[in-house]
């Protein structure tokens, strides 16, 4: 017997052995690393999971190439990093099993708007601010987007309400509960507020800056958002991104620059793979 008939002949005594249960379970284990992926992917732990995965790597390769002693050194690593793991993801595990219990593991709401939606959050937020503008009204908006902000929003108290220039005007109204903390917008909707944001550490900057403005460039110096700061000594209006503080902003260029921040690029699903697959395969039938 020669070896390219043996070949196929072992691939199917191999495939003879799966049973269907075996599928299935590898179907399961796939959709669940997906979903937990999805989950870490929403928040600003996905970033320490990429360097946990590095340090799993580096251990890899030092034991295929043994290197004894840096092999030695990154077991010793890995075996605290099992005990952290549970401290370091606590708000990741906490809500993952809030989904389980909830049964919104597998199924999620998707926050992407069309444009339409888009422009009409866009009308109620510049309106909101310039109306708290005029009144030297402080006020903090952190627009959530491609980096999920729940631990941050976790600190505040969840809303869910519906993007409008009055309730935003309402939330940081001046000596009510939720005026000093800021606000996470997800989507069209005021996702939480009050939440705690950190400071940033950047020195020399303006002594016009107050806390407001050194929270705004904080958190955007840790995640993708845009947020919009109401100074409440001028009635300055100023977006901070990337670490950066743009200011001075009237409502045409802060409308200019708030508005690609909720037309998301389509968010890819689990079930989006099957929907795309049915329609290929009708197109070429």
């Amino acid at each position: 017997m020669t070896a390219n008939t043996f070949f196929p002949e072992k691939l199917v005594g191999l495939a003879s052995t799966i049973r269907p249960a075996d599928i299935l379970e590898i179907l399961l284990v796939a959709i669940i690393i997906y979903k937990l992926y999805a989950m870490l992917e929403g928040t600003r732990a996905i970033t320490l999971a990429k360097g946990i995965l590095v340090l799993f790597l580096v251990n890899f390769f030092c034991n295929v190439l043994q290197l004894n002693l840096l092999s030695w050194i990154f077991e010793k690593i890995m075996t605290w990093m099992f005990v952290l793991l549970p401290i370091i993801f606590q708000p990741e595990l906490r809500r993952t099993l809030e989904r389980l219990g909830q049964g919104k593991f597998f199924f999620e709401e998707r926050t992407s708007l069309d444009e339409a939606e888009a422009n009409k959050v866009v009308e109620e937020m510049v309106k909101a601010a310039k109306s708290l503008s005029a009144t030297k009204t402080g006020a903090l908006m952190v627009i959530e987007r491609t980096m999920g902000l729940n631990d941050v929003s976790d600190t505040g108290i969840k809303l869910d309400a519906m993007i409008t220039a009055e309730l935003i005007g309402n939330i940081f109204f001046v000596n009510t509960p939720l005026h000093d903390g800021a606000a996470i917008i997800r989507g069209n909707r005021i996702y939480s507020a009050g939440c705690l944001l950190p400071l940033t550490e950047k020195r020399g900057l303006s002594k016009e800056l107050g806390t407001r403005h050194r929270a705004a460039i904080g958190i955007s110096e840790q995640c993708d958002a845009l947020v919009l700061v109401v100074s409440e000594e001028t009635g300055t209006i100023s977006i901070a991104e990337n670490g950066k503080l743009t200011r001075r902003l009237d409502g045409d260029t802060l409308a200019a620059m708030i508005r690609p921040a909720f037309v998301h690029p389509h968010k890819k699903y689990f079930g989006d793979f099957f929907t795309k697959w049915r329609k290929h395969d009708v197109g070429t039938n």
